[in-house]
C-alpha cells in the first residue's frame, strides 16, 4: 500500500484526536512543572549526545496509560521503551519529550509528540509545544490546526525569501562535512536557517508557515510521525532526501511548502548521494 493511500476501515479520527490533544497538553504541563526543579544529576546518557531523564520516562508512561484508554486497539512505538507491545495494524508513535537536550539545559523549545499510525501510515498527529502553549494537530482528510484555528504551509515561491529549519545528526560523523556544506549553500540562498533543537516543533512550525521547509538527517519515527500528517494536512509535502515517499522509514526528512521543497531538494541532492 502506498504511504499516501488512506487505509480502509479507519475509526472516527476526530474524537480520538480531541482526546489525544487533552492527553498531550496534560503531560506537557506536567513536564513544564518538573523543569523548575530539574537538576543536572538527573540526566542519563543513552549514547553520545543522546540524553534522557526520569521526566522523559515518566511522561512516556503517562502517555501510554492515557492513550491505551483512548484507543486500546493500538500498540506502541515509543522512544524510551522499545519493549512496549506493538499492534498488528494500529500503533501509537510517541515522543514524550522531543527536545530533551533543550529541556535539560533550560532552553525553552521542547514538545510532546503523538501520532496514530495505521499499517505504518500516520493518520493522526498531535504536537504540543510546551513553553508557548501551542497545540498543533491534524487527522487524515480533516485539515491541520493550531489551538483550534486552521493552519497552512507558507505560500512563498521564492527560495531567496524563505526561512529554513534544520537539525544536525548526532551520529555518522562522516556526514558532517556534507551537512555543513549544504548548510552553507542554503544559508547563502535563503533568508536564513534556524536550528531550534526539536524536530517535532520544527515540523509543527513548518505546517504553520513559520518555516518554508524543514530538513534533517538521522531522525527516528517518533521524531517525525506526528509532524508528517500535520504538514500534509496543512498542504505541504514530506519526502526523504531522494524525493521518495518513505521519510519515516529512511530516517531523513525534507518537508514543507511544495515550491520551496523542490528547490531545497536540489541542494540536498547536490551534497547527498543516498
Amino acid at each position: 500500500m502506498s504511504l499516501f493511500e488512506l487505509p480502509a476501515n479507519l475509526p472516527d479520527l476526530l474524537p480520538i484526536c480531541e482526546k489525544v490533544q487533552v492527553a498531550c497538553i496534560r503531560v506537557g504541563k506536567a513536564i513544564k512543572q518538573q523543569r523548575s526543579n530539574f537538576h543536572a544529576s538527573q540526566i542519563e546518557e543513552k549514547d553520545f549526545n543522546n540524553l534522557v531523564s526520569f521526566v522523559d520516562r515518566a511522561a512516556e508512561d503517562e502517555l501510554v496509560k492515557q492513550l491505551s484508554t483512548i484507543f486500546p486497539e493500538a500498540g506502541f512505538i515509543a522512544e524510551e521503551n522499545a519493549d512496549r507491545p506493538k499492534g498488528k495494524r494500529f500503533n501509537w508513535i510517541i515522543d514524550p519529550l522531543d527536545g530533551t537536550t533543550n529541556f535539560i539545559h533550560g532552553v525553552p523549545c521542547y514538545a510532546v509528540s503523538v501520532a496514530l499510525a495505521v499499517e505504518n501510515t500516520p493518520v493522526l498527529g498531535v504536537i504540543y509545544e510546551v513553553n508557548m502553549d501551542e497545540c498543533f494537530y491534524a487527522w487524515k482528510d480533516g485539515g491541520a490546526y493550531l489551538n483550534g484555528k486552521p493552519i497552512a504551509v507558507s505560500s512563498n515561491t521564492e527560495l531567496k525569501k524563505s526561512l529554513i529549519g534544520t537539525g544536525f545528526p548526532y551520529v555518522e560523523a562522516g556526514l558532517h562535512k556534507k551537512y555543513i556544506a549544504l548548510f552553507g549553500d542554503l544559508q547563502r540562498a535563503t533568508r536564513g536557517i534556524r536550528r531550534p533543537g526539536s524536530a517535532a516543533t520544527d515540523m509543527a512550525w513548518t505546517a504553520a508557515g513559520r518555516f518554508d521547509v524543514f530538513y534533517e538527517y538521522g531522525l527516528s519515527p517518533w521524531d517525525v510521525a506526528a509532524g508528517k500528517i500535520i504538514i500534509e494536512e496543512a498542504g505541504g509535502v514530506c519526502t526523504d532526501f531522494t524525493n521518495g515517499n518513505d521519510p519515516i522509514g529512511k530516517k531523513e526528512m525534507v518537508c514543507g511548502n511544495p515550491h520551496i521543497h523542490t528547490e531545497v531538494l536540489k541542494y540536498i541532492k547536490k551534497h547527498f548521494k543516498l
